[in-house]
């Protein structure tokens, strides 16, 4: 049984991808330029820390939200509770992940 019906995505998967992949340049690109920055010992403004930060911000927000349309969405309306249910307690885990990981490297640079 094969669904004849052409389906089409979400109106919301193309801007989340061209966040996430946004995101992700600038990400790449804040880190290339740290390490040309660091390469001859100087050190950098913790501020600076912000963009990469907030860039991984942004991967993983689009990543969720991606995920969202990919489990959620597109779920039978029996079984949409338990995907939320699932996808919630995925995403918090998630963010909760990035802000273990953004303390962490933020209370390391100020502790020296």
């Amino acid at each position: 049984m094969t669904n004849t019906e052409p389906t089409s995505p979400h109106p919301l998967r193309k801007p989340l991808l061209i966040a996430e992949f946004t995101a992700l340049a600038v990400l790449l690109a804040s880190m290339g330029w740290f390490s040309s920055q660091t390469s001859d010992g100087q050190a950098i403004s913790a501020g600076w820390l912000l963009i990469p930060a907030f860039a991984s911000l942004g991967v993983f927000l689009s990543f969720i939200g991606l995920m969202y349309l990919r489990w959620v969405a597109s779920a039978d309306s029996g079984n949409r509770f338990k995907h939320k249910l699932i996808f919630s307690l995925l995403a918090v885990t998630l963010i909760g992940v990035w802000i273990y990981g953004i303390a962490n490297t933020w209370f390391s640079l100020t502790a020296s």
